[in-house]
């Protein structure tokens, strides 16, 4: 049987990238990747001090990882309760059918770096006076040191008839679980089968990966298309925000293929519950009056609904007073760090990144690629009694899949600007490329679990 890939690369070919050209991208690809691992190991520091990692997520392990290569005499302890590690963005390709479900893990014992103390233990407080972690089964754990890389919450329950364990009830979906993306599959098929009103909305708070509705939402219009079912069923997208997405260079031809795919998009919209039993979902209407919001209650039927949950830190972060007070940022209590160098803007010897920190970029793991390096240079800078120098810039990227096929690479900055990643910067990315389809289906996947949680860019 023809391998996979080779498959996609004669396809390539069709649509009028050589293969050579293709090739060239993946060797350059390749090259910045062992840069990136000699670069990883070049710096050293004899800093001392006893570090202690909360989470054990993209974040928490890469930090680990590259502390690792860069002290002499790392002294460091992490605490997570998991027992495996997921590779999240992989979520999506479980509900649209390319990934199986056993693709996008591996047991967390296997992604653990070697010489780091792994506390299998959950946290439940922390108290940043007395340098003090509190656990649920060890107690007390003092460090000199915190990395807060807890990642993010999903509060199942503030969408009123919703609860985690009963996904799926009343054709409801959410592929930011791993059973819901599973059923999202199923439910994605039999929908094509039986027809319908297809719902498809984000939430009214930061989230991880804010492109994953979007994608599911444009797979299953397009997984509609290959089974001859695209007349059956009809498709709105519902968004909490003011327009589709924020980042103009990208905004304009995900705009144009919502129109091509007939999709309505209906903005300053939000979820407050979904009836399971009826099949509806209940919206409130988002509109301001001088300095007041005003929220209009509506309810749409549905056949087929995958929906957002809304998302915070960790209530221990809330509770431990290192969230932000005040701000857009205060509401999911997001972790209070300096948007350069990801310090804490209260506590000096806490540095936090990853889906829990309070900056203004998007949750991803690509985000978090760009913030182990800064994050840990400058610890090491604050454990050697030196002020931190290292600047995050706020790159963020996230590869929203448009169909089976094709992907439309986001890469941007702070600033809203594109900050397009060698060797992508040689095509049109404002524009959806099938080189990314394979960036995001074959190659980031092995990046992030041998490459980026070994601690190398």
């Amino acid at each position: 049987m023809e391998h996979k890939l080779e498959k996609q690369l004669r396809d390539l070919e069709k649509k009028g990238v050589d293969r050579r050209s293709f090739v060239k991208i993946l060797s350059a690809a390749g090259l910045l990747s062992i840069a990136g691992t000699q670069k990883a190991k070049a710096f050293s520091s004899k800093a001392t001090g006893k570090i202690v990692i909360i989470g054990g997520g993209a974040a928490g392990i890469s930090m680990a990882a590259r502390l690792k290569h860069w002290l002499k005499e790392p002294d460091i302890q992490l605490i997570d309760p998991s027992d495996r590690q997921y590779y999240q963005p992989g979520f999506t390709l479980i509900a649209s059918g390319v990934y199986q479900p056993d693709e996008v893990w591996k047991k967390q014992k296997d992604c653990m770096p070697s010489g780091i103390t792994w506390i299998k233990d959950s946290v439940l407080a922390v108290d940043p006076v007395w340098n003090q972690v509190i656990t649920k089964a060890h107690g007390k754990i003092s460090y000199d040191f915190l990395v807060l890389t807890p990642g993010l919450q999903i509060n199942w329950t503030e969408v009123e008839g919703i609860t985690q364990p009963t996904l799926g009830q009343g054709n409801a979906h959410c592929i930011y679980d791993y059973e819901g993306a599973q059923k999202t599959w199923k439910a994605l098929q039999d929908f094509s089968k039986t027809g319908g009103k297809g719902v498809f909305t984000d939430t009214y708070t930061k989230h991880k990966c804010g492109g994953a509705p979007k994608k599911i939402c444009l797979l299953t219009e397009h997984y509609n298309r290959k089974q001859g079912t695209r007349d059956k069923v009809t498709l709105d997208y519902y968004t909490a925000e003011k327009e589709l997405y924020d980042v103009p260079y990208f905004t304009k031809r995900l705009l144009e293929i919502y129109k091509e795919r007939h999709i309505p998009i209906h903005t300053n919209v939000r979820v407050k519950g979904v009836d399971t039993a009826a099949k509806q979902v209940h919206f409130e209407q988002i509109s301001t009056v001088g300095d007041q919001k005003i929220y209009t209650p509506f309810v749409e039927d549905y056949d087929f609904l995958h929906f957002t949950p809304p998302m915070s830190a960790p209530d221990f972060v809330r509770q431990s007073g290192l969230g932000w007070t005040e701000g857009k940022l205060a509401a999911g209590s997001w972790v209070m760090v300096d948007k350069e160098t990801l310090i804490h803007k209260k506590f000096q010897n806490i540095v936090s990144l990853g889906d829990v920190a309070g900056v203004p970029t998007s949750k991803t793991s690509a985000a978090v690629r760009k913030q182990v390096p800064v994050a840990a240079k400058n610890l090491i800078s604050i454990m050697e009694g030196k002020e931190p120098v290292e600047k995050y810039d706020g790159y963020a990227a996230c590869p929203i899949v448009t169909d089976y096929g094709h992907v439309l690479l986001c890469e941007f900055n702070y600033d809203k600007e594109p900050e397009v990643s060698f060797p992508f910067s040689l095509l049109d990315t404002s524009k959806e490329q099938w080189a990314a389809w394979l960036l995001k289906v074959y190659i980031l996947k092995p990046l992030y679990f041998h490459g980026m949680l070994n601690g190398y860019a």
